[in-house]
């Protein structure tokens, strides 16, 4: 699957998209799973360094020079990383449904439940078009109508130990901020000095945005974040999340909120932040370019929370922005543009029986309670899913530090072997629901003991830890 170069965000590798598609067709099809295909439209799209391995070649990398061979897992020892692009977020455990069902076939087991898959290649491109086909699928009479709640097996851990269920995102808006004045790009030593260049201009709007300490400085966009109650609070406690695991993660010196825990936590999950991503139509190869280009577009986002609407975010930020650049006296030109309409954030039940399923299962593999926690990112289908009336889970099965979209992304193989577990524990647990369930799981009752390292990576130990 990795050495597929499904890259949505790419016009050059779209059409692997679908042949990402076929590959997992094909892997459905031996497997007896019955499939319909759905168009989803053309659409249009707006372009890898720093990798140390071929991104389109799942490559096995060591964590030490003495690789642990003796769990036996086919040609790969027990530790160790595989690295390629997709491998975490999100080929690893979209295949893992499939590994599932494969497993139970060859030990002639009755699949405990009716697995219905809805499968994609768009997520990193605002799932362009899947919208109304998941309404009308879902509605009566569609492919998915007996569906009785939704897993979506993405997103990663809080941190690199803890294993958890996750049951809020956070929405997004995406801003195309265009500056543009000459008719083409102009040499700095004919041109320089007396022109308004776009590039300054730019730069001066984006730093009106957001300031170092993370502060969105756009009037209004805070006013609408919910207040933080006693009861919210509580959800804190208690959650397994080392600041220095997650600073050595981000590969920083020091964090923003560092060493508040809770108000990190906070700033990740339930407070919007505002994301200055790069500059289009600059000069942004090597050498020393003396350009100055006639048109630059700014792009940035903003993560929202519950109670806070893409429409009024927008005009907030566009009122901002057009107020700021009055006052530049600038003879270029300045539009603000969203990258579609935005996504609301999504919120479960983390006590439904939906819920439930995962935790339990997290606990027959890892032998630990999860944390239900909340995730800084978005899935705009999360929220049309959960509109169809049915419970939808988060249930990660990589790491925090696995590189999502970045260089060198990774899945640990021992996450990658125990998350296959973990789905088919869920299917399990989740049968298993439809007896009367006991009281929901505490998130501040006292978890069972850990274990060692190698009892959390989901290998057999009997040290006296465990």
């Amino acid at each position: 699957a990795v050495s597929i170069p499904s890259v949505s965000s790419d016009a050059a590798r779209r059409p692997a998209c679908r042949d990402m598609v076929a590959f997992y067709r094909r892997m459905m099809d031996e497997l007896g799973v019955q499939i319909e295909i759905r168009e989803l439209g053309k659409h249009l799209c707006c372009g890898q360094d720093g990798w140390t391995t071929d991104p389109f070649t799942l490559t096995w990398v060591a964590k030490s020079a003495e690789d642990d061979t003796r769990a036996g897992y086919g040609d790969f020892p027990s530790g160790g990383k595989l690295h390629g692009r997709g491998a975490t977020d999100d080929k690893g455990p979209v295949l893992s449904w499939l590994f599932i069902i494969e497993a139970y076939q060859k030990l002639k087991e009755p699949f405990p439940v009716n697995l219905l898959f809805l499968v994609e290649c768009m997520e990193e491109s605002h799932s362009q078009g899947l919208e109304p086909v998941v309404l009308k699928e879902f509605a009566m009479g569609g492919y998915l109508t007996d569906a009785e709640a939704i897993c979506v097996a993405d997103n990663n851990w809080l941190g690199v130990r803890q294993p958890c269920v996750q049951y809020g995102l956070r929405g997004i808006n995406y801003f195309l901020l265009e500056v543009s004045g000459p008719s083409k790009d102009l040499h700095s030593g004919r041109f320089g000095g007396s022109v308004h260049e776009p590039m300054v201009d730019l730069v001066k709007l984006l730093a009106s945005l957001v300031d170092s300490k993370g502060n969105i400085l756009v009037p209004g966009v805070m006013d609408s974040v919910a207040p933080l109650t006693d009861a919210e609070r509580k959800l804190y406690d208690g959650i397994d999340f080392p600041l220095d695991g997650h600073r050595q993660a981000c590969g920083v010196k020091r964090l923003l909120h560092e060493p508040d825990l809770e108000k990190s936590l906070m700033h990740i999950w339930r407070y919007p932040t505002l994301s200055i991503h790069g500059i289009e139509g600059a000069h942004a190869g090597p050498g020393a370019k003396t350009v100055i280009p006639g048109k630059v577009i700014g792009k940035f986002s903003i993560r929202l929370v519950p109670d806070q609407k893409p429409e009024e975010i927008t005009a907030l930020v566009r009122k901002h922005l057009e107020g700021v650049f009055a006052t530049f006296g600038s003879a270029n030109d300045m539009e603000v543009n969203t990258d579609g309409e935005g996504a609301l954030a999504f919120g479960g039940n983390p006590e439904d029986r939906n819920f439930l399923a995962a935790a339990r299962a997290n606990e027959c593999v890892y032998g630990v309670v999860p944390d239900f926690v909340r995730s800084g990112g978005s899935i705009p289908v999360a929220l049309t899913m959960q509109d169809t009336g049915r419970s939808v889970v988060l249930l990660p099965v990589g790491r925090n530090d696995d590189g999502h979209h970045g260089q060198n992304e990774k899945i640990d193989l021992n996450n990658f072997i125990c998350g296959i577990k973990l789905l088919a524990a869920y299917v399990t647990e989740f049968a298993l629901s439809a007896a009367q369930l006991p009281a929901p799981v505490s998130q501040t009752q006292a978890r069972p003991r850990r274990g060692c390292a190698r009892f959390m990576s989901g290998f057999k130990c009997e040290c006296g830890d465990c």
